[in-house]
């Protein structure tokens, strides 16, 4: 296998802040998401760059993984260092996309696992599985390796995302999970967390998309197409609408039930970089009868 340097993926150094961090995930993820990027490797770069920041953006994930890379650089061949499987307890497997097995190393490396009692002796085991948001509002297979920790046996599990799911929702696996001591297999219960996206928010079933629109849209109304989870559609801009407005877009959100989604105006003003510019600016200035901060002088 071979080692991946998240930082170098982020293009971030080893010592950067959180919200650097952060910052150059939501740049690279607006870049490359697939809904408006023209990249021919948009999906996979996509994919990367949410698989680094799902670990260095968690203090504990980004400590054992500078623990384990600090002796690898990007394509070395890795192999874990003696007791390295006894402490985490888990083993990597095959990537969908692109036959990688260091990913999914990591996927079962940095898991959360939890015991839930079950009847008759056999145990639940909680895991937690983070997953895109397009994976969410359209289902998707995927699949995990997971550790027998009684008998230290790896299986590779295929499991759905259902349609629709919203964040913090669980799927159950029937007879996948640890093995009790008369046997039996509990259940396996996937708790399924969204990951935060480059282009929307995610509020309950419901997603909030801000949208730029230019001053003359805003005025005179405009009809523009804006993204969606199931892809393109054409929004009617009202005339005289104002920065903060927020325009729904019925059942185009998440659940079972879809929610909505929300376009928030944001009017972006044109810099003012040339004489022409300049003229016509100043041109409103004086043939506008407008004064933005018209309220202050009523109160």
């Amino acid at each position: 296998m071979k080692y991946r340097d998240y930082y170098e993926t982020l293009g971030v150094a080893r010592d950067a802040s959180p919200e650097k961090i952060k910052s150059a995930y939501r740049r690279l993820a607006r870049k490359y998401h697939p809904d408006v990027s023209k990249e021919s490797d948009a999906e996979d770069r996509f994919k990367e760059v949410g698989e680094a920041y799902d670990v260095l953006r968690d203090s504990e994930k980004r400590a054992s993984y500078d623990q384990l890379g600090q002796n690898y650089r990007s394509g070395q061949d890795f192999r874990p260092p003696p007791g390295w499987e006894s402490t985490f307890r888990n083993s990597s497997q095959s990537k969908q996309s692109r036959g990688d097995p260091f990913s999914h190393f990591f996927e079962d490396l940095f898991r959360t696992q939890q015991r839930e009692a079950q009847p008759r002796g056999a145990a639940a085991e909680t895991l937690s599985i983070s997953i895109e948001l397009h994976e969410a509002f359209a289902g998707a297979e995927k699949q995990i390796r997971v550790t027998d920790h009684g008998t230290g046996d790896a299986r590779t599990l295929k499991f759905k995302v259902p349609k629709g799911v919203l964040d913090g929702q669980k799927v159950r696996l029937s007879g996948q999970g640890a093995q009790a001591a008369n046997g039996r297999r509990g259940d396996l219960i996937l708790v399924l967390n969204v990951r935060p996206d480059a282009l929307y928010k995610v509020e309950g079933a419901d997603v909030y998309l801000d949208l730029p629109i230019a001053p003359w849209e805003a005025a005179l109304g405009a009809t523009i197409k804006v993204p969606t989870l199931a892809g393109p559609v054409d929004l009617r801009i009202p005339a005289g609408s104002r920065s903060g407005g927020k325009l729904r877009l019925k059942g185009r959100g998440l659940g079972r039930e879809p929610g909505n989604q929300y376009c928030v105006l944001q009017i972006v003003v044109p810099p003012a970089q040339t004489e022409q510019a300049r003229a016509l600016y100043e041109r409103m200035a004086e043939e506008l009868d407008f004064n933005p901060r018209q309220a202050w002088t009523q109160s």
